[in-house]
């Protein structure tokens, strides 16, 4: 039996002048919930919608081809397979949380003992620059392990009114994120109306061409992602090796970066991040080898991600970096993640109305 197409949303025709000035509202407000995402920081929340609307439209589809060849499930197929899909998409991100979180407790278990270490290393390798610098500048190092705490107790007692108001930013963005990715989720499984009114209707078009720009920058991302893991791979698991030192969690680490990679420029800060702080627990050595390894796939980024994200977006090599640069100005690394996108459906809407 033949299953009956949706139904076309209708939409109300409009006197030619009354049309021009939807049109033009549909713009705006599109451009206020753009610029307003960038100043009250929910970046992380339109990114996550995005991403949580595709996931569910994507197992919607997977879940509802494989029901339909049950027989019993046939008829409800459908609706099952939005509430499941659904519920995966809700509850995968606090699976991963949870799995890092238990694979991570040994680290954290032992960051005492590591933090130890690193003080001592830290006050054998003062004491040897002390032994030989002149006595005129040997005099403003520290003399040895307990004057390092009592130095590093102090910058983060100083620090603490900035360490915490960083914390409570991530833990913002990250209560942003969830929030986009049950907005998305929900919005992908959503039932459309049969007739939309036409500020409805164009502002639906307005979203649709914005949906279609963040597709193709994930395609784009996801190319960029597989690169960066497999030279990070590379660096862990044989040139590493070769040099001496062994990273702990390096199979994690390598997901980390597929998955962290997945996000703009953020990702690989975030992955970077941690890569080098368990690199830390090895030696102080081994944390800088990886940081300047990493800073130089970072710099790379900036032409790769450029290239890619342009051939996927029929952008020129040039204008995105330019555009980059310029949000990265305005907006702060914010700037630089969302700066793709924004360009992205921006020249979607001018090839639409046949401006370029």
């Amino acid at each position: 039996m033949t299953k009956p197409l949706p139904a076309t949303p209708v939409v109300t025709p409009l006197p030619r002048t009354a049309s021009r000035n939807v049109v033009v509202a549909s713009y705006l407000l599109m451009l206020a919930g753009l610029l307003l995402v960038m100043w009250q920081h929910l970046l992380p929340g339109l990114l996550c919608a995005c991403i949580g609307f595709l996931a569910t439209r994507w197992f919607t589809r997977l879940i509802g081809r494989g029901l339909a060849r049950l027989a019993p499930l046939r008829a409800r197929g459908e609706g099952i397979a939005r509430v499941l899909s659904v519920t995966l998409v809700l509850l995968a991100p606090i699976g991963l949380i949870s799995l890092g979180l238990s694979q991570a407790r040994e680290y954290i278990v032992d960051a005492p003992d590591q933090y130890r270490e690193l003080v001592d290393y830290t006050a054998r390798t003062v004491l040897e620059l002390r032994q030989k610098l002149p006595p005129e500048i040997a005099v403003y190092l520290p003399e040895g392990a307990a004057e390092i705490q009592r130095m590093a107790a102090n910058y983060m007692r100083t620090q603490a009114g900035a360490l915490a108001l960083t914390g409570r930013a991530w833990l913002g963005a990250l209560l942003f994120a969830y929030v986009g990715l049950i907005i998305g989720a929900l919005a992908a499984v959503a039932v459309s109306h049969a007739q939309r009114r036409p500020l409805a209707a164009e502002l639906h078009q307005r979203i649709q061409l914005f949906g279609e720009a963040f597709g193709q920058i994930v395609a784009a991302q996801f190319w960029i992602a597989a690169f960066n893991t497999l030279l990070t791979a590379i660096f862990l698991l044989f040139l590493m090796p070769l040099w001496g030192p062994h990273l702990p969690y390096t199979p994690a680490l390598i997901t980390l970066t597929f998955v962290a990679g997945l996000v703009p420029i953020v990702g690989n800060l975030v992955c970077n991040t941690v890569i080098t702080l368990v690199a830390l627990s090895v030696s102080p050595i081994t944390a800088l080898a990886c940081l300047i390894f990493l800073i130089v796939i970072h710099k790379a980024e900036y032409v790769i991600n450029a290239k890619v994200v342009g051939a996927r977006t029929q952008m020129s090599v040039w204008e995105l970096l330019a555009v980059m640069f310029v949000a990265e100005a305005v907006f702060g690394p914010a700037g630089l993640v969302a700066a793709p996108l924004f360009y992205a459906y921006l020249k979607k809407e001018l090839q639409a109305g046949g401006l370029v």
